[in-house]
């Protein structure tokens, strides 16, 4: 006999029957996710505490996009924790522009990246960035209290920690700027990610690998396209914190 001949037939018991509560399977259900499940319904249409609980969490994503970064606000939780920061900016001056232009998210403005070059901290193992991304609600909500969480246990490790960057208006790639201007080994970037109708205020966590920054890259990859693919139109806008 074969290991499939041993296998044992499957249990066709339907779960359900006729005397099962679906209310109370649905109310199960719909406890262990987030998830817009088991709504029922009024007729043809959604309950009206259904309907209400829908407009509150894409009133609650869309608040999570556009309420402004209070940079310095988080900077003075940082110094309460005894956590060193710098402030910097992205190259994106407001947020209609930001969300217009990833690409300008991805780089520093003159001040930031000036601010960062007069840095003695240079050559650490990790620097931390922290950019409030699509959801400045998940920073002010997350991001103070896992860093002094992670933080110090990095420093028992032996690591050395570069002052935490705290930029507005930051995408992920930000990072890849901010670790060679620091010249950090590895770099960390804590962010906003992009709100859903039941996380508006979820933090990324992510490490880029083998990075690069925009300006290195272009010089790197020099070449008669370069001015072809200079002179093409911005990229439109985008809906990841990258």
């Amino acid at each position: 006999m074969t290991d499939l001949d041993a296998t044992p037939a499957l249990d066709e018991t339907p779960i359900l029957d006729a005397t099962t509560d679906l209310d109370a399977v649905w109310r199960r259900l719909a406890s262990l996710t987030p998830a817009r499940i088991g709504l029922g319904r009024s007729g043809a249409g959604l309950p009206t505490a259904e309907v209400l609980r829908f407009s509150l969490a894409h009133a609650q994503a869309r608040d999570a996009v556009l309420t402004p970064f209070d940079a310095k606000a988080f900077v003075a939780e940082l110094t309460a924790l005894g956590l060193p920061s710098v402030e910097v900016s992205s190259a994106a001056p407001v947020r209609d522009v930001y969300l217009r232009r990833p690409d300008l998210g991805r780089r520093l403005d003159e001040t930031g990246a000036a601010r960062l070059d007069a840095r003695p901290e240079k050559g650490a193992d990790l620097a931390v960035v922290v950019a409030d991304g699509l959801s400045s609600t998940a920073i002010a909500a997350n991001a103070a209290a896992f860093l002094a969480e992670l933080l110090p246990r990095l420093g028992r490790l032996g690591l050395s920690l570069a002052p935490v960057v705290v930029a507005s208006g930051g995408r992920v790639a930000l990072g890849d700027e901010v670790g060679e201007r620091l010249a950090a080994k590895m770099v960390l970037v804590l962010i906003g990610e992009r709100p859903g109708l039941s996380s508006p205020d979820s933090l990324g966590a992510i490490s880029p690998m083998a990075r690069r920054s925009g300006a290195a890259m272009r010089s790197a990859t020099a070449s008669p396209t370069s001015a072809t693919a200079a002179s093409r139109p911005p990229p439109p806008p985008s809906s990841s914190p990258g």
